[in-house]
């Protein structure tokens, strides 16, 4: 692994392995994706931080636990650290474990062409791709539009898979 990059590269994207010094920005970045959400609440800022930081921490420990083989790529614009890539190789399935961008990546193609990247490696391989999605992430649309569907109902979370080799188990 990592994927080759050929319609990111376009967008002069590229990534690099996830190294300890990363932490604070894969926090922040964490942080960023749920600070909508935690606007609709009145706690105070102070503890809205200090439940994310812990939410962030807790995450981390289950993608090391459950997915202790997985790629993690910090994804770079012009050199500038600006999202994350957390892939698994698996049998049938290049399972994505977490794509996140920060704000002002969001919305400029840049997951699209990530994502485009992925699933033609994917494919290359005889694989599918699979990730879970909460059902109210606005990039849902995305995976939608890409022709992900919703293969299982997991509550907070659908698994969305494209690509799926036919009658072999999951992983």
């Amino acid at each position: 692994m990592p994927p080759p990059l050929h319609a990111a590269a376009r967008f002069a994207l590229s990534y690099r392995p996830l190294a300890d010094e990363d932490f604070a920005f894969i926090e922040a970045l964490y942080v960023s994706t749920r600070e909508e959400e935690l606007a609709l609440s009145d706690w105070p800022d102070s503890q809205k931080q200090a439940f994310l930081t812990q939410q962030h921490r807790a995450q981390h420990h289950h993608y090391e636990t459950y997915y202790p083989n997985a790629e993690r790529l910090i994804v770079e614009h012009d050199g500038k650290a600006i999202g994350r890539l957390y892939i698994d190789a698996w049998t049938r399935e290049l399972r994505i474990v977490d794509i996140s961008l920060v704000p002002t990546a969001r919305g400029r193609g840049f997951g699209e062409a990530l994502l485009h990247d992925l699933i033609d490696w994917a494919a290359s391989q005889g694989k599918g791709v699979s990730i879970h999605v909460e059902k109210f992430n606005p990039a849902r649309h995305l995976y939608l539009r890409l022709g992900f569907v919703v293969t299982e109902d997991k509550g907070i979370y659908d698994l969305m898979e494209l690509g799926m080799p036919a009658g072999t188990d999951p992983a």
